[in-house]
């Protein structure tokens, strides 16, 4: 079974996820739109699926049967969804909510801060959706006050690769993007105003400095010249917040696939007497308790192993990026950050 599936293919369950589970279940249908789940840690209990799940059918997530809320933990946060009118449309956002459904799986694995609902001085986390519509300003994807917007049309696999090619970009997914752009929200969710702020600008730089400029100059004149030296990638030396927020996603990026690995099992034991450095244990860096070194020392033999395979098909490399000491420093200080503001259980 993947994470997107709603049904097994080989016993003929029905499958729902249970967000304050993390769990993939089995379900049984009980009358009317409710299912009992078949999780042990669920037992007795009974769920709907999310409201667009039923109508649209691209939601596996599930509601408590007591919840008035039609819609599962993820698709709530949205404030604009597609113009389904349009053709193509639905499958755009189908394609989106399958990214944020991921986006939104780490973030409650991490027991980070999830702001659902405005409260006093923090606005809610928000998702829109826009197309454009030929006669204002192209949508920017960005994040303002608690709003992650994001053009649909990155949700078309030609015009994203004709814009990762002209912006000399390794890498652009959708699921990039939510990672990316959540970042900034958890900028001004967890460092603005808070004790971190100095270590931040140490490590990072001064987010004072004129935003709009510098990254004016960056696409002027291309990123710093020593780049590769102090950041994960080219865009995040345009500014502070670019690099805090590149530095997110590639800090997603490595504990989500830890996490899969170790689901599957997964360890490395080359059998070269050499590549003593290239074993790892997945399952062990999976842990909440792992330390930062742990899953970095899982990491780099695990994106050697992985862009291995990818070779081996004729694909580019899962994780094409090189990781200098400036930017490992920085994702560790990422790491402090997230072990720092993780939420009782529960809560």
């Amino acid at each position: 079974m993947f994470f997107e599936n709603n049904t097994c293919v080989k016993c003929g369950h029905a499958l729902g996820f249970l967000p304050e589970l993390l769990d993939l279940s089995a379900l049984e249908p009980v009358g009317g739109d409710l299912f009992e789940s078949l999780a042990p840690a669920a037992k007795g209990q009974r769920h709907r699926l999310c409201a667009n799940g039923r109508q649209h059918d691209l939601c596996n997530w599930l509601v408590p049967a007591d919840d008035p809320q039609p819609f599962c933990a993820a698709c709530r946060l949205n404030e604009v969804i597609p113009d389904l009118s349009v053709a193509g449309n639905k499958e755009r956002w189908a394609r989106l909510e399958k990214a944020k459904r991921r986006l939104v799986y780490t973030l409650l694995k991490l027991r980070l801060p999830l702001d659902a609902v405005a409260t006093e001085g923090r606005p809610a986390l928000r998702f829109r959706f826009l197309g454009d519509n030929g006669a204002a300003a192209p949508v920017l994807t960005g994040h303002a006050s608690g709003v992650i917007t994001v053009n649909i049309v990155e949700a078309d696999d030609a015009v994203r690769e004709q814009r990762r090619v002209s912006l000399h970009e390794p890498l652009r997914t959708l699921l990039g993007h939510f990672r990316h752009e959540i970042a900034h929200y958890y900028w001004d969710r967890l460092i603005a105003d808070s004790p971190w702020l100095e270590r931040f600008r140490a490590l990072f730089g001064d987010e004072r400095d004129d935003y709009a400029k510098a990254l004016q100059r960056h696409y002027d004149q291309g990123p710093s010249p020593d780049w590769l030296e102090r950041s994960v990638s080219a865009y995040a030396s345009s500014h502070p917040w670019e690099d805090w927020a590149e530095t997110w996603a590639h800090y997603l990026h490595i504990v989500d696939t830890i996490e899969t690995a170790a689901g599957f099992g997964l360890t490395l034991k080359p059998r070269h007497p050499a590549a003593e450095s290239m074993t790892a244990d997945p399952k062990k860096a999976a842990k909440e308790e792992a330390g930062f070194d742990l899953i970095l020392n899982t990491w780099f033999p695990l994106t050697y192993a992985l862009n291995s395979l990818n070779r081996g098909m004729g694909l580019s490399d899962l994780y094409p990026f090189v990781l200098s000491a400036a930017a490992i420093e920085k994702l560790r200080f990422i790491h402090e950050v997230v072990e720092g503001s993780r939420q009782p259980n529960g809560s």
